[in-house]
């Protein structure tokens, strides 16, 4: 019960705080399918724009569902980083309402990056793709497997929002 209750915190927290898009600068909330080796689960991020081409911002993850056999306790299925982002839609001039961003983050599992790419179809709406990956793992020597849920190579889907 208190795993949902966390979850159902941080889902009305996050959609609480998200606003319209209107480009770069501003902010914006993504909610997708996470998928790993041996976890899938839920990704929410949610993106604060200081200036024309840069954003900061937290992302969470749960796995709900992990592979057969595996054991893993709550602390092994979540994840919390805090992110920036340099945003290049912009800069690349595809099309106003396409945005590519690299960035890095620092998770309660390492210090990663990420690479991603968002479309919006209108001011409202959009699809993102994302991939996440570890650049320093804070434990180096894994011998459960269930450690390696967040700790690895993660790509994550879904839609954009701004409400």
């Amino acid at each position: 019960m208190k795993k949902l209750i966390v979850i159902l915190s941080f889902l009305s927290i996050s959609l609480v705080h998200a606003q319209a898009f209107k480009g770069n600068t501003d902010n914006k909330m993504q909610i997708g399918v996470n998928l790993q080796d041996k976890a899938t689960g839920i990704n929410l991020t949610y993106d604060y724009g200081l200036g024309e081409n840069i954003s900061v911002g937290v992302s969470g993850a749960y796995a709900l569902s992990i592979k057969e056999g595996l054991d893993a306790d709550f602390g092994q299925r979540i994840d919390l980083k805090g992110r920036f982002n340099a945003h290049l839609g912009s800069v690349l001039n595809v099309d106003e309402n396409f945005d590519f961003y690299p960035g890095l983050n620092l998770s309660l599992k390492n210090f990663g990056g990420h690479v991603g790419a968002r479309y919006f179809f209108s001011e409202g709406f959009g699809i993102y793709a994302e991939t996440a990956f570890p650049l320093a793992r804070y434990k180096t020597n894994i011998t459960n497997p269930a450690d390696k849920i967040h700790n690895q190579f993660v790509l994550n889907i879904g839609a954009t929002f701004s409400l």
